[in-house]
């Protein structure tokens, strides 16, 4: 006889293990099904405030907190030697966090998972879906264990938070072209020698290249650093070739770093992602939906990857209770177009972040600080808060503060 589970949950990352603790919370049975062995490596580890909200109304902050991870109290856009710091501390956002965690994924994704199954989840790892079935009420997903081989449960729903592996979206023929153009990254770890109290502990980010490319550095508490370049994927190839020389050099030489990376040891050989933003015709169907980075990602610029990751899993969540529970659940308004009206105010902003409006917001010199309070609720994750301006309006208010300051500028 097959396993049967309320619900089964494609991947082990962090959109997986919110959405397996809410519905254990809720005495719902689970199981996740993890292609990789964890701890891995992933890349994203830059987590904003808004995360600190789900976390904590899971009761799963004390599991993370044991890790020690740095602290993140704001972010540094710094650009042709001008440095605009944003300080959580200072939100418009009533009732938000002020600081969140740069965390090594490896660890942060292992420890919330870990916790999870500790909480009564079932966990697979090396575990492989090939198929899922939707039946009128029950649904047949199967997956190759390593080790065992094929194996199949029915469930009553699925949950697909696989990230970039998408499985139900490639599966289900759901995933679309994005419109932006082809970006990458190039990315390590640095053993970070040279840090200083005044090179700050939040991460740094660097405009270069007409804002078509911009440069990370997140310190964490080990006395490590992740450190990456973005930018279209030509020049992030070039970065790549005769041994990663270009993005070696850049590291090494670029303004503000004073030099801080230059020859120092790094953990790994840089990587590389390539056209990393995707997209999916709809987020849930009979029987399933989509959370994490199965659904849509953007861009890293803003770290909002495991915030949707975070919030997504745990309002997906949510509904799958209430729908288990015999509610009637309206997924297309409770959840796609919310999850999609976050998703367009971080869109609003990494348009004009590679723009050129942003560092003209940024960088002028009468910066406006009202204005700069709501842009930070909006880079601490609060997107859905509408009270602020910079949310409610972000479709025309960034340009339009933009050509105002320009104006100002010229007289």
């Amino acid at each position: 006889m097959n396993e049967h589970y309320d619900v089964v949950i494609i991947g082990a990352g962090p959109a997986g293990s919110v959405a397996a603790a809410r519905l254990i919370q809720e005495k719902k049975s689970v199981l996740v099904l993890e292609k990789m062995q964890f701890p891995r490596f992933v890349i994203g580890e830059s987590l904003l405030p808004h995360c600190m909200d789900f976390l904590d109304e899971l009761n799963l902050l004390p599991c993370i907190e044991k890790e020690q991870f740095q602290p993140k109290t704001g972010v540094c856009f710094y650009h042709e030697d001008e440095i605009c710091d944003f300080l959580f501390e200072e939100q418009f956002t009533e009732a938000s966090w002020k600081y969140t965690w740069q965390v090594k994924r490896a660890k942060f994704d292992h420890a919330l998972i870990s916790e999870v199954e500790d909480r009564g989840a079932v966990v697979h790892y090396n575990a492989t879906v090939t198929n899922v079935t939707m039946g009128q009420t029950e649904h047949k997903v199967q997956f190759d264990l390593a080790e065992v081989g094929q194996k199949e449960v029915s469930c009553k729903f699925v949950l697909d938070a696989s990230g970039y592996g998408r499985v139900l979206p490639k599966m289900f023929d759901l995933e679309i072209p994005v419109q932006t153009p082809d970006r990458g990254a190039i990315y390590t770890h640095v053993q970070d020698e040279n840090r200083s109290e005044k090179a700050g502990k939040n991460i740094f980010v660097h405009a270069f290249n007409d804002n078509t490319a911009w440069i990370w550095s997140i310190p964490f508490s080990d006395g490590t650093t992740s450190v990456g370049i973005v930018g279209n994927a030509d020049f992030i190839k070039e970065c790549q070739e005769n041994d990663a020389q270009l993005f070696n050099q850049l590291l090494g030489d670029f303004p503000g770093l004073n030099e801080r990376y230059k020859n120092v040891p790094q953990l790994f050989e840089p990587k590389v992602t390539l056209n990393y933003a995707v997209s999916v015709k709809q987020l849930y169907g009979h029987g399933f939906a989509l959370c994490g980075n199965a659904t849509e990602f953007l861009d890293p610029i803003f770290s909002s990857g495991v915030t949707f990751a975070i919030s997504s899993g745990s309002i997906s969540s949510d509904l799958v209770v209430r729908q288990l529970n015999g509610e009637q659940v309206d997924w297309e308004k409770d959840y796609a177009l919310k999850m999609k009206a976050g998703i367009d105010v971080f869109r609003s902003y990494v348009n004009a972040w590679y723009e050129g409006v942003l560092a003209k917001i940024f960088f002028t010199k009468n910066r406006n600080e009202d204005f700069m309070r709501q842009i930070c609720s909006v880079l601490a994750g609060y997107v859905w808060d509408e009270s602020n301006p910079f949310v409610k309006k972000h479709k025309t208010i960034l340009n339009t503060l933009s050509k105002v300051i320009e104006m100002q500028e010229n007289e």
